[in-house]
C-alpha cells in the first residue's frame, strides 16, 4: 500500500497572548506516520529551518491541533480556537490520516502549558 503524501501548514504559535505565530508549509508529509514521528520530525527541523528567527526554533513546541481544514469553515480566532479540544487536539499514537489530517490541512504547533495557561484566562496583550 503506498503511502499518502499531502501538503500541510504548521502553525508555529510562540505566544497567545501576543499572538505571536508563524506559518510554515510542509510538502510531501506521509499521513501514514504517527503523530508522535511527526512531532519528533518539527523537532528536529525547527532549529534548522532557515527562514526562522530563533525565538521559534528555540521554543518548546510539545502539541499539535486542527487549525483549519480545506473546504470546512474557519473559527474567527485570530490564533487558535480554544473549542473543540477533544476532536481537534491530535493524539500521539494516532496516525496522521487517522487523526483527520488530509491535504492542505492547517494545524497549530505550540507548548501545551502556555496553551492551558491562556485557555483558563484568554487575555490578549494587544
Amino acid at each position: 500500500m503506498a503511502s499518502e503524501d499531502v501538503t500541510i501548514t504548521v502553525r508555529l504559535i510562540r505566544s497567545f497572548e501576543h499572538r505571536n505565530f508563524r506559518p510554515v508549509v510542509y510538502y510531501g508529509v506521509h499521513l501514514d506516520q504517527t503523530v508522535k514521528e511527526f512531532i519528533v520530525f518539527l523537532k528536529q527541523d525547527l532549529p534548522i529551518y532557515p527562514s526562522h528567527p530563533l525565538p521559534f526554533g528555540n521554543h518548546k513546541f510539545d502539541k499539535l491541533k486542527i487549525v483549519h481544514q480545506a473546504h470546512k469553515s474557519k473559527t474567527n480566532e485570530l490564533v487558535l480556537s480554544l473549542e473543540d479540544d477533544d476532536r481537534l487536539l491530535l493524539k500521539e499514537d494516532s496516525t496522521l490520516k487517522a487523526a483527520g489530517i488530509a491535504n492542505e490541512t492547517e494545524i497549530a504547533f505550540f507548548c501545551e502549558d502556555d496553551y492551558k495557561h491562556y485557555k483558563a484566562n484568554p487575555l490578549s496583550s494587544w
